[in-house]
Formats: structure tokens, C-alpha cells, sequence
């Protein structure tokens, strides 16, 4: 057993490959030599040039210029496009895994729609940067260095999206940004980073996720017009103006409660009138743990919203409780019973 664990260690990633999709970001800023503005200038190649080591990795890299875009202006098509370009890759059977570089700032949110719609068991990658290459130690080589192994090696088949951040390797069900400028900015909230990659491979703390994916004729027949879904943060003293002006504007609603799944008393009525009408997920503002089911029983409290006709999203952030709900949405499916079983699904993380 001694020897088989020491030749894992030791494994060469000579002969394994890797694709690789840039899509802009701070990892691809450069200041124009003219007027000393920053944009996502760098293309997917001059990115690679840039990593010191990378060459003696042995990994074919196949290399695509997919987007030159900040993340803020990706559009839920160009995910669409990004998956389509990615399986094409796979299904040519010629990489082991992909990387896909883009800007931080919505990765927790692009990681989790395509994990959604990844059926493969070769891992997809995400990374980018915190520090811009304009910057003193830029982070962006070192993060393109460890998501290449994490890509090409054996270890996270089967994990589905992964993001891979100042060496550490995130689950893309869990990851979040959780500051604006660190180089530290990524974690996982409630379940910490799935593993850390050091001395050229992947070393795992804890088991690979459960996933839950939703692929397309999943719910039935799919709605030919843009799906809307809104977001509503309950704050202190919310009197339920805003929730009326989306009565009629939307075809489903994430609300982000209070604490474990409440809200004043006054928005009950609201709510429970537009989950008579759209599919409401309750979810919670905190971003750190589940909301509650069956532990407060008063106006306002989670068993009654859950009464009202909300359903409950788990441990998912108000992001990607919107992400899951919009999915299921844009491929038919708006059975209430169907969107909850999805929803208990994926906060399902033993399987």
C-alpha cells in the first residue's frame, strides 16, 4: 500500500493534456501602453507564456481565446457557448480536463451554472486573479500553474467545476468570494476547500462532492422567452414595497431572509401571494449555513413561509439558488414539487 500511495505522489503529468478557454478578467488586464488604462487585454497564449515552469509540466495544452471580457459583463449565453465549446473538446477525447480563466468577481456564480450542466467525469477548472499583472506579485502565473495540474492529473475526475484559487481547490457547489481584494478572497464556507495542490499534484482533505446536475429535457418542454428571476434581500424594517413591484415582472423569485429563513411579519401575505403564482425559493442572506425547516414557528418564521408555499434552499446562497432556479426554469420546469426535489437534491452533500 506504502509503495502504490509513494507512485501516485510521484505520478508525471507527461502525456496528459489540458484545455484551456480565457475569457478576460484582472488575470488578463494590461495597462495600454498609450494612455496607461487597464482592460482585459492578454490573450489565452500570452497568459500561458507568462508562467514560469509551465513547459516542464509535460501538458498539452490546447489553447482557446473563447471571450476578452471583465466577468460582470458574461452573459448566461456566452455560459451556454462556453459548455458547447468545452464538450466539443471532451467528446474529441483528446484532453484530460479543461481550465477556463476569467475574472473573479462572478466565478463562484459561472463555476456553479456549468457544474450544473457538466455531465463528463473530466474536470473543469476555474481560476483567475486577484492582483493584475501591472501590479507588484501578481498571483495570476501561480494560479494558472496549480489549475493545470488540477486539470490534467487524475485526481478530481468526477468532481465536476472546480475553482482553484492561492493553491487551494474548491468545490464550485460551495466556493464564494468573500472579500474584494485579497489574494485570500476565496473560501468555502461550512465545508472548507476540497484539497490544496502542492508539489505538482492534487492532495485531497476530504472526499469529492456529491453533484446534482440538470441537463437539457430535464423538466420538459422549454420556454422559447428569456427567464426572469428575480432576487430580493429582506433587510431591517422591509415594509414589502420592492416585492410588489416584481408581482407580474418575473418567472420565479429568490428570497434572501433573514438569519436561518425569516421575515418581518408584514411580507408573509406578499410572498405567499407570489408563490401562489411563480416558484419562491427561500434562501438566506448570511451566506454561511442552511436555512431552517422545522425549528420557529411563528408569523414570519420558516415554517410559515415554507406554509406559505416558499420553497427551501438549503445551504445555497441567494446566487446560486437563482442560478439552480433559472436553469430549471429555462428547460420547462415549473412544477413546484419538481423545483423543491431539485433543490433537497443538490443540499444533499452525501449523496
Amino acid at each position: 500500500m506504502f509503495r502504490a500511495t509513494a507512485e501516485r505522489n510521484a505520478m508525471s503529468l507527461t502525456g496528459r493534456s489540458a484545455a484551456v478557454f480565457a475569457l478576460g478578467g484582472t488575470i488578463a488586464t494590461t495597462a495600454d501602453p498609450r494612455t496607461g488604462e487597464l482592460s482585459p487585454a492578454l490573450s489565452a497564449e500570452q497568459l500561458l507564456g507568462s508562467v514560469s515552469g509551465l513547459d516542464a509540466l509535460g501538458v498539452e495544452l490546447r489553447v482557446h481565446d473563447f471571450r476578452r471580457l471583465p466577468s460582470a459583463s458574461l452573459s448566461l449565453a456566452d455560459l451556454d457557448a462556453l459548455h458547447a465549446a468545452i464538450r466539443a473538446e471532451l467528446d474529441s477525447g483528446r484532453v484530460d480536463g479543461v481550465v477556463v480563466v476569467q475574472g473573479t468577481d462572478t466565478m463562484e456564480e459561472t463555476a456553479f451554472y456549468l457544474d450544473l450542466l457538466h455531465q463528463g467525469e473530466e474536470p473543469i477548472v476555474f481560476t483567475g486573479a486577484m492582483r493584475d499583472a501591472t501590479k507588484a506579485g501578481p498571483d495570476g502565473p501561480a494560479n494558472l500553474y496549480a489549475a493545470v495540474i488540477a486539470a490534467a492529473g487524475p485526481w478530481l475526475r468526477g468532481a465536476g467545476c472546480v475553482v482553484v484559487l492561492g493553491d487551494e481547490v474548491h468545490a464550485a457547489r460551495t466556493v464564494q468570494k468573500g472579500h474584494t481584494t485579497s489574494p485570500a478572497a476565496f473560501t468555502s464556507p461550512g465545508s472548507g476547500p476540497l484539497g490544496l495542490v502542492v508539489e505538482g499534484r492534487v492532495r485531497l482533505h476530504q472526499q469529492l462532492p456529491h453533484r446534482t446536475t440538470v441537463p437539457p429535457g430535464a423538466g420538459g418542454t422549454a420556454d422559447p422567452r428569456p427567464v426572469r428571476v428575480a432576487l430580493h434581500t429582506v433587510a431591517f424594517g422591509d415594509d414589502g414595497t420592492q416585492l410588489d413591484l416584481l408581482d407580474g415582472q418575473c418567472d420565479g423569485l429568490v428570497v434572501a431572509a433573514i438569519g436561518a429563513g425569516h421575515v418581518p411579519e408584514g411580507l408573509v401575505p406578499r410572498l405567499h401571494r407570489l408563490a401562489d403564482r411563480i416558484p419562491v425559493v427561500l434562501t438566506s442572506r448570511i451566506g454561511n449555513g442552511p436555512v431552517l425547516t422545522r425549528t420557529y414557528h411563528y408569523p414570519g418564521s420558516e415554517q410559515d413561509l415554507l406554509a406559505a408555499g416558499l420553497i427551501a434552499g438549503g445551504d445555497l446562497s441567494l446566487y446560486k439558488a437563482r442560478l439552480l432556479l433559472h436553469r430549471l426554469l429555462s428547460i420547462g420546469c415549473h412544477d413546484r414539487t419538481r423545483i423543491a426535489q431539485a433543490f433537497d437534491a443538490i443540499g444533499r452533500r452525501d449523496g
